[in-house]
């Protein structure tokens, strides 16, 4: 499901997808309750500290010592348009306040454009702070907080 959702994620072997679930303070799945447990969607996200490579992480990790970083958030394609985000997001709010996190943060792309997920992330009452340019300047992203 990660690897079907590139370029809005990147994409991700089995051993590196185990490695970052190990890493995350949060790690949720949505499932299909009448097709066999069925995964629709999944977060994951980190808390501050945490051995992560990741330059948007890192943005993040040095401009505050109190968050919850979601690294990724995917909805199966058959599944969109059903409010699974939300749900997956709701969680994530809960464990960020049960954290003692004062903010969430995340980054969407910019380039290559996913339109989609901005409005989503704004519509969750996510605000830009910044934009910067990553894997060598081939994709550009809005890193984004919202208070918990």
């Amino acid at each position: 499901m990660n690897n079907e959702a590139v370029p809005a994620v990147n994409d991700l072997d089995e051993m590196s997808l185990a490695a970052l679930v190990a890493l995350s303070h949060r790690a949720v799945v949505v499932v299909d309750d009448s097709d066999e447990g069925m995964p629709l969607g999944f977060a994951l996200a980190l808390l501050p500290g945490a051995p992560y490579d990741s330059e948007n992480y890192r943005w993040f990790s040095n401009r505050s010592t109190s968050f919850l970083y979601v690294d990724r958030i995917v909805v199966a394609d058959g599944a969109r348009g059903r409010r699974l985000g939300q749900v997956l997001y709701d969680d994530l709010f809960d464990a960020a306040r049960a954290s003692n996190s004062a903010e969430v943060f995340c980054e969407v792309n910019l380039e290559p454009p996913n339109p989609g997920s901005l409005v989503f992330h704004t519509r969750l009452g996510f605000e830009q702070l910044g934009s910067q340019a990553t894997k060598g300047g081939r994709v550009v992203v809005s890193l984004l907080s919202r208070p918990v």
